[in-house]
């Protein structure tokens, strides 16, 4: 008997027929092209392999140069981006698949490598702790580097950020994407706004709940004039206590974005549940004040299993259930859960960077058994 029966049902989000409710989680290889951090056949291998989810959700990708805070990641803002996820679409598409494509700036969490040795920018200038992937120009060594206390963005880099946002969303739907989700989550620049501990402005961006989920809503707004408000999505992160981002007001402060989001009548909403040891509990009485503010679809991530999404959709905090690292090593995820297959396991050396290995060459499970 299967442990997860809704799992394998369809799901119909927006104009799109899900065949089963088993979402590939966004999650960062650092595998585009140099110079220009550009999709290539290698990525459009990659996607199309794991297009028996239900949806695909791209790796984050850089809005513009100035959210950059990683090496070798993907970026939407140049036509030659634009063109290089048009393989990834064309062969997820030709696999049978659907993709929505994740917007990103990463605000502090970045390093002056990537800015002309320029600082990274933020809500407010706060020093905090935290680290980011980096190939180091001197030895060609990817490795982790912390982050330096960033500076405060104008006003007016506020309003082009937002446009930022816009034009990528147009350009993710050149490059054939079924919709955008924009990340908000992770303690990235929209996470950095809607926390007291990361934005101290004393501007209409800071202050008051209302002030810290303005940029927020401009966002949202921006992508949803580009994209329609069923294929605009976001990603939020309620009980992120790392990098800096403990905020003691963070969940009302989630609880109103979430009824804004309601809305605007957006795709879905897309909750991040911290998932390292001894993190906070993703408590049921908070799932329950958001399903109350949020009847729309609703995709949970956070080291699922078969057990874990069955209890979360049959009480329908959920609709959909998003995997991360176990799509790493086994590409044919939803078949594998679907028969009680064994899962592969993946190897941590090879996440970030590199080439084939440890990238497309996890076989799926007829390959293993042939």
């Amino acid at each position: 008997m299967n442990k997860a029966p809704l799992l394998f049902t369809p799901f119909r989000l927006g104009a799109l027929e899900l065949p089963n409710r088993i979402v590939m989680a966004p999650m960062t290889r650092c595998r585009a092209a140099q110079p220009g951090d550009i999709p290539t056949e290698l990525n459009a291998q990659y996607y199309a392999q794991r297009a028996e989810a239900g949806l695909i959700v791209s790796e984050a990708t850089q809005i513009s140069p100035q959210g950059k805070g990683y090496s070798f990641t993907p970026g939407i803002h140049s036509d030659a981006q634009r063109d290089g996820w048009r393989l990834v679409t064309r062969a997820v598409r030709q696999a049978g698949g659907r993709m929505f494509l994740q917007l990103w700036h990463v605000g502090r969490m970045s390093h002056p490598v990537f800015h002309d040795g320029q600082l990274p920018v933020a809500p407010s200038a706060v020093p905090f702790e935290a680290a980011i992937w980096m190939v180091d120009p001197a030895t060609g060594l990817g490795g982790t580097a912390p982050c330096p206390t960033p500076r405060a963005l104008t006003h007016a880099e506020i309003g082009q950020i937002v446009e930022d946002y816009r034009l990528a969303t147009r350009r993710a739907l050149a490059a054939g994407f079924d919709g955008v989700e924009i990340h908000g989550a992770n303690g990235y620049l929209i996470d950095q706004f809607l926390r007291t501990t990361s934005n101290v402005r004393t501007d209409e961006y800071g202050g008051s709940r209302e002030n810290r989920l303005r940029f927020l809503k401009q966002v949202v707004d921006a992508v949803a004039s580009e994209a329609g408000p069923a294929r605009t999505a976001i990603r939020l992160a309620p009980f992120l206590t790392a990098r800096g981002m403990a905020c003691p007001d963070i969940l009302p402060t989630i609880l109103e974005a979430v009824g804004y989001l309601h809305e605007r009548q957006i795709a879905y909403l897309h909750l991040v549940e911290a998932d390292w040891d001894d993190a906070p509990e993703f408590t049921e009485a908070f799932r329950q004040a958001v399903r109350a503010r949020f009847p729309g679809p609703i995709i949970v991530a956070g080291k699922y299993d078969l057990d874990k999404a069955a209890w979360v959709l049959e009480h329908r905090y959920a609709d959909l259930v998003a995997f991360g690292r176990p799509f790493v090593a086994n590409p044919d995820l939803p078949q594998r859960l679907a028969q009680g297959l064994p899962l592969a396991a993946f190897d941590p050396a090879t996440l970030f960077g590199g080439g084939v290995h440890g990238y497309t060459d996890y076989p799926a499970w007829e390959s293993t058994t042939a």
